[in-house]
């Protein structure tokens, strides 16, 4: 029990030096329709055209599992020689459709989708233009530039908690450990976000809406 409240207040004091102002979560995914809903008809081109690949993408029942996102995801990357990495594992594949599953389904239905792609895309543009040596990985010393790209300044405690845990032993971070390490950072502070309803910077969980916040991720 030592240990552990040591452990928890180490975390602690990293993460309140943090200003959470600072970081800019992208904007919620919206929230799923109903199936009798008409979405095609108030839809542009592209959206059109973004249904049809999804539908060919999730199959019969409209939704995407993480095994199913694991497939997507590693046929994508492998066609991209210039990003370096291992693929997407089931698990950092449950864990982003965790964070992203508003409804709590277990899987990804179109909206969710999207809104993850979405960032994906935009994700993929900033590592590769952060990996100024075109090693196709992000190194430590081109990480905290990304993260300010993608709206997450860091000060350098939490910056090297993140390289412990997403980083190999030479600080170096490969793609797929990029975007899960950006899904979840850009969940958690969405729902701290949610939760500050004063916007003072702190909230108030009591254990069972902790478990829920952490557990589920």
């Amino acid at each position: 029990m030592f240990l552990a409240k040591n452990f928890i207040g180490g975390i602690l004091n990293i993460v309140s030096n943090v200003d959470p102002a600072q970081f800019i979560p992208s904007d919620p995914p919206p929230p799923r329709r109903p199936l009798n809903f008409l979405a095609e008809a108030q839809e542009n081109d592209e959206e059109k055209q973004f249904r049809r690949i999804f539908k060919q993408l999730a199959g019969d029942d409209m939704e995407v599992s993480p095994s199913e996102l694991m497939n997507i995801l590693n046929k994508i990357v492998s066609k991209h020689g210039g990003l370096k990495t291992d693929g997407f594992s089931i698990e950092s594949c449950r864990s982003m459709v965790a964070v992203m599953d508003s409804d709590s389904t277990g899987k990804l239905g179109f909206h969710e989708f999207k809104y993850l792609w979405n960032n994906i895309k935009r994700w993929q543009g900033i590592y590769i233009s952060h990996d100024a040596d075109c090693s196709g990985v992000i190194s430590s010393d081109e990480l905290p530039q990304a993260f300010k790209a993608a709206g997450f300044p860091l000060n350098d405690q939490l910056f090297k908690l993140i390289i412990r845990r997403y980083s190999d032993e030479n600080g170096n971070m490969d793609f797929d450990n990029f975007v899960g390490c950006l899904v979840r950072l850009d969940a958690m502070c969405r729902a701290f976000k949610t939760l500050d309803k004063d916007n003072n910077g702190t909230i108030n969980l009591d254990i069972k809406e902790w478990l829920q916040l952490t557990m589920y991720s």
